[in-house]
Order: C-alpha cells, then structure tokens, then sequence
C-alpha cells in the first residue's frame, strides 16, 4: 500500500506509537492492508481495533499479532502487545481519517455515486462500463457507510486507475464527510426519493442531505446528476459548472432515451443518445424501465471517463445483477426477482413495475419498509394500491407495517388477491399452497426483514 508505513500511518489518525521493548522499526516496511475483522489480518496488514455492540475489537489484539500484523491501531493498549500500537480517541475516526489519507495518496479518479434509489444498480453499471478501459476498484456489497467507505478505498492497490464508491447515508452531515474523504472526481446523484424520512424529515432533506458531496468534489470535477428528478433539476452550477443530465423520460437531457423495447425479464433493448447527438443501440441485460436510466448514467460517465462508445456499449451489455438486487433466480419451477436487500417506496414500485412485465402468473411477496417517518401507514397503504391497480395476480404482505399493504390492496378491489402474515415464518410454513409451478415472484422487503429466508425457501419449491 502506497505510502503506508507505521509513522504515516501514525500522523494520519493523530496516534501515539507505542512499541513492546526490543522492537525493531523499519522505516521502508508498509502495510500489505487494513481491516476492522480480525478474521482477514494477514502478514503485514494493520488490524483497527473497534468497539461494536456485541463485540470488542480490542480482544483479538494478541492474535492479530500472532499472526503477523504489522500493527494495531486502538484505543486502548493492552497491558502485553506484541506489536506497533497506534493508540487513538476513536477508531472509527482513525479509520476514516486513515483512509483520507490513502486516498491522497492513490494516483487514482474517483466515481462517486449516491441517490435514495439504484446506488448499486448504477454502481454496478459504471464499474463494468468503466472497467473496459481501466483497472477499477469497486465498491463490495454494502460497503457504502462511513465504515464500508473507507474500507473499499483501503481495499485499492497499486495498479488500479478508478475508484468506484457507492456512497450511503441516512443522517445529515454523513455525506459531508463521506465526500471529503473519496473527493470525487466524477459525482453521480440518481435521484431523491422517499427514504431515510426518521432522519431526513422529507424530500427537501433528502435532498439537502445528498447534495452535501457537491462542494467537497476535487477541483474540475464533473457532476451527473438524474434529469428526469424535480429536485436535481434545480441544480444548475456546481464549482462553475453546469451539470450533466441524464433522462429516460423527457428529451431535454444531454444523456436520453430514444427508443426502447421491453425484453420483459430478459431486460429491455434501447437506443441512447449522447451529448453530441451520436447514438448507440445496446442490450440492457437487466429487467425493469429504471435500468435504462442506470444505463445512462453509466454512458455519461463513461464519456466523461474517456471511453470509446464502443466500449461503453460493450460494458453495458455484460452488465450482471448481484443478490438483493433485481437478481432474477430460475428454479425450474419458480422465475424469482430477488430484490430483498432494502426498500422503500420509489424502489419497491420499480419492483412491481419489474414484475408486472412478466408473461405468467405474478406474485409479489411485499415486507415492511424502515425509516419512514410519521407517514409510514400510508405509505405501505400505497404500495397495496399500487401493486393491485398493477394487476399483480396475487400479493403476499409480510409483517407488522405491511398490514397496511394488505388493507391498501383490498381497498384497491384485490381483495381475493391478497393475503398477510404476521411474519417470515408464517408464510413459509404455506408456501406450498400459496404457489404454482411457473409463478414470476417478486420478494422485496427492506433488509431488517430478512427475506433471504422466504427466498431460500422459494428456491427449494
């Protein structure tokens, strides 16, 4: 890791060194990574001691040793270390403040991209298109917090050109020091929906909250923000420039639709304009409107990356989705939409718009959504309404707040469409009953649901 060595590393969180009697320095040693799980130190990396709810960092300091980690940085020193100790005030501090750093160090472009709906679609979109011309380093899974952030940007070795951040928050204030540390050089907003609303109040503060990267974008940075939203539409200058816009429902963006047609889940075939007017006609191998506009986005960014048109069309095209995420699962029996990492209301009626697309019987296996606020009734009520004036064929509702799902659905008229569980486990115990060989099933529920257990359930039907 470029420049990693043990005083860098110790002026970087603010630390003071300590080291066991006999302890040899060498100045030209540096990390070989850095990780908060104990389980991954391997020789030479550092080990970030972090206090959780359940478990305490801090225990595992004489086995990371053991194994040979080059040092530890903590906020207590244990009485026998056998290694370097940086001791700090906060570790998750020293983690961000440690990967600040890196990051300054790193001859990289950072892509960063944020917005209430599509981060990791959009991620998944850029990374592949970009990945046709550099070597990129991406975001994994969830890794978009003020931990995971960091994590990735600390994952980058010599020899990667890009970094590609999914950058997520639900607090004010997050994003601020989110982009601080990654200074994209290249922003990316989706668009502002209705999430995080317990902290965010509303959209006005969804979107203050997600604009907060704007003014810590790297000098001559480009921003590409989501058209067709009336938030982001406002935005007409960030650090002297204009945005770029890109939109799948209107022809005023400088990325847009031409024409497309649907592929049901096989995903969709588009025309997309650019900036200059040239076209290119691609395969979009995800199902769902919305993956077009994703599309675009990873269009624009490729341009403004550099890429040649065939090359973005070609990342395009081997797009692939990862689980939770509008994963289409064929059992032989079952065709299942596995998008059952999160949800909230604009994502979850993109699911059913998904779903509705299929040509068989259509099922939609609805769960609570968090973190909406006061209005999080009336919220799933609308889901209910939408998903039977979608005519899905029958709507499954799981859990406490999607009773409102069920009573939204049946006062839409789908009353012998509709049934509610008061959880997990008493839908699984009927699956057998509630499904037909053939069945599309859309299963989507926000993450603290834990839906992989219906879908691993679905797929031994």
């Amino acid at each position: 890791m470029i420049n990693m060595t043990i005083d860098n590393i110790t002026k970087a969180v603010g630390g003071r060194l300590f080291t066991p009697d006999g302890w040899q320095k060498d100045d030209s040693r540096t990390a070989t990574g850095v990780y908060i799980d104990s389980r991954l130190v391997t020789e030479g990396s550092v080990f970030i001691a972090t206090k959780g709810e359940r478990v305490d960092g801090h225990s595992f300091i004489p086995q990371v040793f053991e194994k040979g980690a080059l040092a530890v940085i903590c906020e207590e020193v244990p009485d026998n270390y056998g290694g370097a100790c940086i001791q700090v005030a906060d570790s998750f501090r020293a983690l961000r403040e440690l990967a600040a750093f890196y990051r300054d160090n790193l001859p990289v472009r950072v892509v960063g991209i944020t917005g209430s709906v599509g981060k990791t679609s959009t991620k998944e979109f850029i990374a592949t298109v970009l990945e046709q011309h550099f070597n990129v380093c991406k975001t994994a899974g969830n890794f978009n917090n003020e931990v995971g952030m960091p994590l990735t940007i600390l994952s980058a070795r010599e020899g990667h050109e890009v970094l590609v951040l999914e950058m997520g928050i639900n607090h004010f204030g997050e994003m601020d020091r989110l982009s601080a540390i990654a200074r994209p050089d290249v922003m990316v907003i989706t668009n502002i929906g209705m999430c995080h609303l317990e902290y965010l109040g509303d959209r006005d503060g969804v979107f203050k909250a997600k604009t907060e990267c704007l003014p810590n974008l790297n000098d001559g940075a480009r921003v590409i923000l989501n058209g067709d939203d009336d938030k982001l539409v406002r935005v007409d200058e960030v650090m002297g420039r204009k945005p770029v816009f890109f939109t799948r429902m209107s022809d005023k963006g400088d990325y847009r639709l031409i024409s497309a047609r649907s592929l049901g889940l096989r995903g969709s075939r588009a025309k997309l304009a650019g900036a200059d007017g040239g076209t290119i006609d691609v395969r979009i191998p995800l199902p769902g409107e919305h993956m077009i506009s994703n599309a675009l986005a990873a269009f624009a960014v490729g341009e403004a990356m550099g890429l040649s048109r065939d090359e973005i069309s070609k990342g395009i095209e081997a797009v692939k989705a990862t689980n939770g995420r509008s994963n289409i699962i064929d059992t032989g029996n079952l065709v299942l939409i596995d998008d059952c990492y999160n949800a909230n209301p604009v994502s979850m009626k993109a699911a059913i718009d998904l779903l509705a697309t299929a040509d068989t019987r259509r099922v939609a296996v609805l769960g609570d959504m968090f973190e909406l606020g006061e209005e999080e009734a009336l919220m799933h009520e609308e889901m209910g309404r939408y998903a039977a004036d979608k005519g899905i064929e029958l709507i499954i509702a799981v859990g406490s707040l999607s009773e409102n799902i069920y009573k939204g659905a049946v006062e839409a008229g789908a009353g012998d469409r509709v049934r509610w569980y008061a959880d997990n486990a008493g839908m699984i115990t009927e699956i057998k009953s509630i499904f037909n060989n053939g069945d599309s099933v859309l299963v989507k529920a926000s993450h603290g649901m834990h839906f992989e257990e219906i879908l691993e359930e679905l797929k031994k039907y």
